[in-house]
């Protein structure tokens, strides 16, 4: 048994309505004079750089935008991304946007440091020291990128998407606005908020710190369940399951948009020190054939895989029932573990998640090379049952 385990954050968390304005302040203060701003030209729309790039000016900061950020980004955009860095030399790099766009800023600021190419590191500990300083502002609650040590980007050679671990990827400062969220679309807002739970689920589920396995001669960035992460997780399910029907219903709810803001961070916190497990493996695997978010993904697969991993964490899932508003008091263990993998599917279907893979258009003929693909170690090992042969195709011929 391990009887150690650590817990890892951003350096800092500027958080609540307005806090954008000081961003000019946050880059002075770490010494920072020249950044590049990854973001998209849907933002630029709504003048939501403009909110960035404003203080940056009046610090007296150069800045250079990249808007050139897209959803579940390619390898392509993050080329294009670093030829513009390498054009305007960036001591730092801001990412404004989505996971997607905030993780764009991690690699450029990787490879801006280190050198090399974005694929060189994929996988766990690739990269060998600190990576040029990155803030983060969210402009949806989901990812919680702004304080994890992860990114995601879709390779072409690998023909998925790959990530990258190491606890360099946390970015200098958080800077969380609510207000930056109140154009997010209710379809967005949707997929990004149950991509929130589905990571302080796995967060909260996973495999116990004390008898988690590390890869042999490795740092390890997920470690297992642990006191910390548990914190973080229990808050930002109930949360998720306060305030996610109202956001997307009403996209101009201020609490429920500011209560998502912080239920993504603490899902952050939580899945980049537990680790998030079996969902995401499967759902990198759906998404290399067929066309879906991210969170839709990870909203669709939840369910089925909380019913495969249910055995082996019934005390856990029955306190997720509690967390997400059920009266469990009397009630058997079992029963009340299943409520919960019910009420996380009820969740989804309430905010229009797709509930089955045919609706995503994936046929059966699919499901052996997707069951193939998601046989990600990692992941595997911070699942709370590790899936044997045969089992993962089960599991998708399930949410067929």
């Amino acid at each position: 048994m391990n009887s150690i385990w650590n817990f890892h954050t951003t350096g800092h968390v500027r958080f609540g309505w307005g806090a954008a304005a000081g961003t000019g302040e946050v880059a002075r203060r770490l010494g920072l004079g020249n950044l590049l701003v990854v973001t998209d030209r849907i933002l630029e729309g709504h003048g939501l750089v403009d909110r960035v790039v404003g203080p940056l000016k009046a610090e007296g900061i150069r800045h250079t935008v990249f808007n050139g950020g897209e959803p579940e980004p390619t390898l392509a955009a993050v080329v294009q991304a670093l030829e513009v860095a390498k054009g305007c030399k960036p001591d730092g790099v801001v990412g404004l946007g989505g996971g997607s766009n905030m993780d764009m800023a991690k690699i450029v600021a990787t490879v801006l440091a280190h050198g090399g190419n974005p694929p060189d590191y994929a996988g766990e500990d690739k990269i060998p020291g600190p990576i040029l300083p990155v803030i983060c502002l969210p402009t949806t609650a989901g990812t919680g990128s702004e304080v994890s040590s992860a990114l995601v980007f879709t390779d072409p050679g690998k023909g998925m998407k790959v990530s990258c671990l190491s606890q360099h990827l946390r970015p200098c400062s958080a800077i969380v606005d609510p207000e930056l969220t109140l154009s997010c679309p209710a379809r967005v807002t949707a997929d990004s908020g149950i991509d929130a739970l589905v990571h302080a689920i796995e967060a909260f589920t996973a495999t116990d710190f004390g008898i988690f396995e590390p890869f042999a001669g490795k740092q390890s960035v997920y470690q297992g369940a642990n006191p910390m992460a548990d914190l973080a997780a229990r808050d930002a399910i109930a949360l998720c399951g306060k305030h996610l029907a109202r956001a997307v219903a009403d996209g101009t709810d201020r609490l429920a948009r500011e209560k998502m803001a912080y239920a993504a961070m603490l899902g952050g916190l939580a899945f980049s020190n537990a680790g998030v497990a079996l969902v995401h493996g499967m759902e990198y695997a759906v998404a290399s054939e067929v066309h879906v978010s991210h969170g839709a993904g990870n909203g669709l697969l939840v369910p089925h895989v909380m019913r495969y991993n249910l055995e082996a964490r019934e005390e856990r899932f029955a306190e997720i029932a509690r967390l997400l508003g059920a009266d469990t008091k009397g009630m058997p263990t079992r029963k009340a573990a299943e409520m919960a993998v019910e009420l996380v599917a009820g969740l989804s279907r309430q905010i229009g998640i797709p509930q089955r893979l045919r609706d995503l258009g994936m046929t059966r003929e699919q499901l052996p090379v997707v069951a193939e693909r998601a046989r990600i170690e990692r992941l595997f090992r911070t699942n709370p049952r590790r899936p044997r042969e045969g089992e993962v195709l089960r599991i998708l011929e399930e949410a067929l």
